[in-house]
């Protein structure tokens, strides 16, 4: 015999009032059994919220006539189909997201007409019928014979130009993104091949494609006259190498000479835009006045470095030194030492600028015969002096001593020139 705690025993008494009274003959485990069974299922019954049983659910994408996603549109229900549609009242309303995808949820069972809404613009619509516990998907596809046909001439007309104009940004966009991969490698190569002046004929044809595929970007004419120049610098040197002057090698003179036509193609393209990039023009002007220098144009050169500055006047102390430099190695003495001047008032720090000008002017000393000493031209010893401050390790620094201990000048250890 089966003994129950008491407040068990009152538990089956209450239920046992509710239910049929247990036949003759069943013992009390069955009928606790039962009885437990029985409040089971009424638990699993009521597990779930009476809400969940009695709607249905809808989900779906939306794009437009040209096939693009729609987002942040309203995805609206509305039994209501005999009142004009502007006085239709939507209960339910849900919204698609950034991908032009929806969840409608909750939605009572019923016919419904389900409009999309943008704005205050109706998009499309559709007719749906739900059930309780349905799972539906209705997708707006706006590109669908149905809807097309329903438009006007004038519409279709729109939306085939609309989608020819999307094919067009969708493919200049891929344009991009391989030009942009293809800057990328160029000047990874052109980086590493720089030390040694290595071959860099694939990048040449790299970016001749580019220009190609984009003949109105400046950037990539530039970029492409960078490849020309440091190709031309590679070859130079392997003439350099066979003891061959590279000015007489036609193909070395070429080179040089198409970098400098691609530098200004870049500097034109970049100089109409609204906005120029100043910085990138006035890379443009420098790469061609060495493309020009190294060609034997010096006086072309010359005027590239003062385009340069004009158009980054932050950086003249760079674009005069590098216009004096080539000056100077031109032997256009006269010039190199105006070029080198307007450096040093630019950018007074560096120190190259001063080495030009002392050589400049040390050439133009005077020798007395009776003391047989040099006289430099004022400001000779002064730049040598600066520029042993500012680069006393430079490899042109042991030259320079050596010319100031022949004037009779002394050097201390601040490497500073003073007189005896």
């Amino acid at each position: 015999m089966v003994v129950l705690r008491k407040a068990e025993a009152r538990g089956c008494a209450k239920l046992a009032e509710r239910h049929e009274a247990p036949k003759r003959g069943m013992t009390m485990m069955k009928f606790r059994n039962l009885i437990l069974a029985a409040m089971a299922a009424i638990v699993t019954v009521f597990a779930a919220p009476a809400w969940a049983q009695n709607t249905a659910s809808v989900h779906g994408h939306v794009n437009d006539a040209t096939g693009v996603s729609v987002s942040g549109a309203a995805i609206s229900f509305t039994t209501d189909k005999t009142s004009p549609a502007k006085d239709r009242k939507y209960p339910y309303a849900f919204q698609t997201d950034s991908d032009g995808d929806y969840k409608a949820t909750g939605v009572p069972p019923g016919d419904y007409v389900v409009v999309v809404k943008k704005g205050d613009v109706d998009m499309d619509y559709q007719m749906l019928t739900l059930k309780a516990g349905d799972d539906k998907t209705l997708d707006f596809d706006m590109t669908r014979a149905e809807y097309m046909n329903s438009l006007t001439p004038e519409l279709r007309k729109q939306v085939e130009e609309t989608k020819k104009k999307n094919s067009e940004a969708i493919s200049a966009n891929q344009v991009i993104a391989k030009l942009n991969a293809t800057l990328k490698t160029v000047r990874a190569d052109m980086a590493a091949a720089a030390p040694t002046k290595g071959d860099v004929s694939a990048d040449v044809t790299s970016m001749k494609q580019a220009v190609d595929a984009k003949p109105d970007s400046g950037l990539l004419w530039i970029t492409y006259g960078d490849t020309l120049l440091a190709q031309a610098e590679h070859m130079a040197a392997v003439d350099k190498a066979a003891g061959k002057p590279a000015m007489s090698d036609d193909d070395v003179v070429k080179e040089y000479g198409d970098a400098a036509d691609s530098y200004k193609k870049g500097i034109d393209l970049d100089s109409a835009v609204a906005k120029p990039n100043m910085v990138e023009l006035a890379a443009g002007y420098n790469q061609m006045g060495v493309a020009l220098s190294r060609s034997g144009k010096v006086s072309d050169a010359s005027a590239a470095f003062d385009g340069a500055v004009k158009a980054d006047p932050t950086h003249a102390g760079m674009y005069y030194k590098n216009e004096a430099v080539i000056l100077f190695n031109a032997n256009q003495n006269d010039a190199a030492l105006a070029a080198a001047d307007k450096a040093i008032a630019a950018d007074p720090t560096g120190a190259d600028p001063y080495w030009i000008k002392g050589q400049v002017l040390i050439a133009q000393s005077t020798f007395d015969s009776k003391t047989q000493k040099l006289t430099p031209p004022p400001g000779c010893v002064e730049a040598y002096d600066k520029f042993l401050e500012l680069a006393p390790n430079d490899p042109k620094a042991d030259s320079v001593r050596e010319v100031l201990t022949s004037l009779g000048e002394k050097i201390d250890t601040k490497y500073r020139a003073t007189k005896k």
